[in-house]
């Protein structure tokens, strides 16, 4: 998916990224709390923001991005819209999996296995031939532990929570194989283009699922579908498309790891807005996700530096928006 060559080669971080990363953070910790108020299928609210999000994106990247569009139809650019149609089905797979898990163990359970995503998203980067630093391995565990003190995980022991339980797991796995995707497609690929293309294939499938799952798509208050466009305006228009845009100098391991620190700000959210107060472990549980966040970046950053470049071809000057 990912030649160890290209892991190499990132441009150096700058502050735009940093600050892209920041409000990414910021705004996919509003996706939990919004999901819990909308009054409308898990599946339904998938659909309908990934739809809208393209019909927002769609016309501003046919305009801008053209040829770029045309170029990953005909020759060597296939691969690279081919690893954006591949990313599209990822997400598809991760909302499919992960948001119903939601409604058969409990929400903390749930969001203690999603979280297992930095863990999958390590072992598709060893897969790909690079050797993760011990530190950016430890780093990842107290991430892991802490996500789930965090959001006080409880295990329940019936066969409805244990398959919600499998949901979830799968759901943290398919998001670190849509976030490996997306990392080779942003290699080359402009954030607006590859996002439109991954969340247009994205909403197809979802709509094939709910279609033949008989789940609801319309007739929702008001009340949710205001949940819904702020799900489109912050959790996916400012939360995955910033993730995506930093892909291209931060790696998919790192972004997954910074994805844990949604439960915070998801759990201060939920805390202010629906009254659902932190357990007693959360702020012990968010103290060691910090620290284990902090332990991959610096890690990362120590590994990168110690990296001796290899001279391979370079990739086709990247578009950012």
């Amino acid at each position: 998916m990912l030649p160890v060559s290209h892991a190499r080669n990132r441009p150096p971080l700058d502050a735009l990224t940093v600050g892209a990363l920041a409000l990414a953070v910021t705004a996919v910790s509003s996706s939990a709390p919004l999901v819990a108020f909308a009054a409308a299928p898990a599946l339904a609210i998938a659909f309908w923001r990934n739809v809208l999000s393209v019909a927002v994106l769609g016309p501003v990247s046919v305009t801008r991005r053209r040829a770029e569009f045309r170029a990953l139809t005909v020759g060597a650019g296939r691969r690279e819209g081919l690893y954006c149609v591949l990313s599209g089905v990822a997400l598809a797979a991760h909302f499919a999996t992960w948001m119903p898990s939601a409604q058969l163990t409990s929400v903390a359970a749930a969001t203690a296995l999603g979280a297992t995503q930095p863990v999958w998203q390590g072992l598709i980067a060893r897969w790909q031939g690079r050797r993760l630093p011990a530190a950016v391995w430890a780093g990842i565990a107290v991430a892991v532990l802490g996500a789930a003190l965090a959001t006080g995980a409880d295990f329940a022991v019936s066969g409805r929570a244990f398959a919600g339980d499998l949901l979830a797991v799968a759901g943290g796995m398919f998001a670190a194989v849509y976030t490996a995707f997306g990392e080779r497609a942003r290699a080359s690929i402009s954030t607006t283009t590859y996002t439109t293309i991954c969340y247009g294939v994205c909403a197809a499938i979802l709509l094939v699922v709910c279609l033949v799952g008989g789940v609801r798509l319309h007739g929702y208050d008001g009340g949710t579908w205001l949940a819904i466009l702020g799900l489109v305006a912050g959790a996916q228009l400012l939360g995955h498309s910033m993730f995506n845009y930093a892909l291209h100098r931060v790696s998919a391991t790192t972004i997954s790891v910074l994805i844990l620190l949604e439960a915070p700000g998801a759990a201060l959210i939920a805390g202010v807005w629906l009254g659902q107060l932190p357990r007693p472990l959360a702020l012990p549980g968010l103290a060691l996700l910090l620290a284990g966040v902090a332990v991959v970046i610096l890690g990362g950053a120590r590994a990168g530096r110690r990296t001796v470049p290899v001279a391979v071809p370079a990739d086709p000057a990247p578009l950012i928006d």
